[in-house]
């Protein structure tokens, strides 16, 4: 049995999320509250097979995946993962680091998704998605990666797949969404690119939709990794010497994406906004009431469950305090952030938040090889 709580403003009925009933052993559990009583969907931000079974018994209909992710999601169960290496050396004797490496992020990935698969039928295909990304050192080729999505988005039916939100990225999500792929948007930080990305899976959807191919519920989203945002502006005031009361700087990433939500919202985009990079816990209570995900880490949930947060089923209509917008204005790295023309689709790739989001995955790449090069020529 289903309820559906009342719209947002500016939604309608019909577009708000089916909302499971609410188990009575849950009802002491915020997460498991809001999921039950708002359109504001929970995701787990891990795909750790642990973790994520007891964030769907906290009410998460999805999870994320992604290089630092994955990393630690093997790092958490290592000996079955050498064990699995190993395995897949001798059956693939000769793929390289790289290539064994992601043969078992795809298999955890789909280990995930197959746990996500009921609220992915309960809700025709709008949640249950595990977001698996892209390899990011395809980020400068547009056409490898629309073809590694497209064959991610085979793996498994509720597979949604992450692109980079970079000039080259948004013009392989057009070509995936094209092609049918679920698309979750990531290394995504502000307004302007939240509008380039919804705008470009709407230009694929419409091509699809003018040839007359298939158009299920492809529960697109984009993701504002609200809380980079935060350490990108902390960051820059300080090497600017820039003194801002902290307290502000707290409610950069919540303003953008209260923002950029709305916006979806008035301009009707086929794609949801997703809250990740949690820094604090207005990166979800602010969130609620929206039909958007929120996609916090599984020990960001505990939290939120072991403080009785509050569930506000209008924060999302709040609008952030103009004392903190106007605080937030006076730094130039915050409104490129914020209006919906801060930036060009040309300087996304430029934003600090980018570069150390993009540096920090390529990384995780590297350490996933070494972990692999560790199997193969043991130290």
């Amino acid at each position: 049995m289903t309820t559906t709580a009342p719209a947002p403003a500016g939604q309608s009925a019909a577009s708000a999320n089916p909302l499971p009933s609410l188990d009575p052993s849950q009802a002491h559990l915020p997460t498991a509250v809001a999921a039950a009583s708002t359109p504001t969907a929970l995701w787990n931000d891990s795909a750790e097979i642990g973790e994520l079974s007891r964030s769907i018994a906290w009410g998460a209909v999805g999870a994320t995946c992604n290089p630092v992710i994955a990393l630690a999601a093997i790092n958490a169960d290592r000996p079955r993962w050498t064990a699995r290496l190993r395995e897949l050396a001798a059956e693939n004797p000769t793929a390289g680091e790289s290539a064994l490496g992601w043969m078992v992020v795809e298999e955890l990935s789909v280990e995930a998704a197959k746990l996500l698969e009921p609220a992915f039928e309960a809700s025709g295909g709008r949640n249950g998605r595990l977001s698996m990304q892209t390899d990011p050192r395809l980020h400068r080729d547009a056409a490898a990666l629309a073809d590694q999505a497209e064959r991610f988005s085979g793996l498994a039916k509720n597979i949604i797949v992450k692109i980079p939100a970079t000039k080259t990225g948004i013009q392989a999500m057009e070509e995936a969404a094209y092609r049918g792929v679920s698309l979750n948007a990531t290394v995504s930080f502000t307004v302007p690119q939240a509008i380039a990305v919804a705008e470009a899976i709407e230009r694929g959807m419409a091509r699809r939709e003018a040839e007359g191919l298939p158009m299920p519920e492809f529960g697109h989203v984009c993701t504002i990794m609200g809380g980079r945002l935060d350490d990108w502006l902390k960051a820059y005031v300080a090497k600017q010497r820039i003194l801002v009361d902290p307290g502000h700087l707290e409610w950069a990433g919540v303003a953008a994406l209260k923002k950029a939500h709305h916006l979806f919202v008035e301009r009707g985009y086929r794609v949801r906004i997703l809250s990740a990079a949690f820094r604090n816990s207005m990166q979800w209570s602010e969130l609620q009431g929206g039909d958007l995900v929120v996609s916090p880490p599984f020990d960001w949930q505990a939290r939120f469950n072991e403080n009785d947060l509050p569930v506000n089923p209008r924060a999302i209509d709040e609008p952030v305090a103009e004392e903190h917008l106007a605080a937030l204005r006076t730094i130039s790295e915050f409104t490129k952030a914020y209006e919906v023309d801060g930036m060009t689709v040309e300087e996304f790739e430029e934003y600090g938040a980018t570069r150390k989001t993009l540096r920090q995955f390529l990384e995780a790449d590297a350490q996933l090889d070494a972990i692999v090069r560790d199997v193969l020529v043991a130290p």
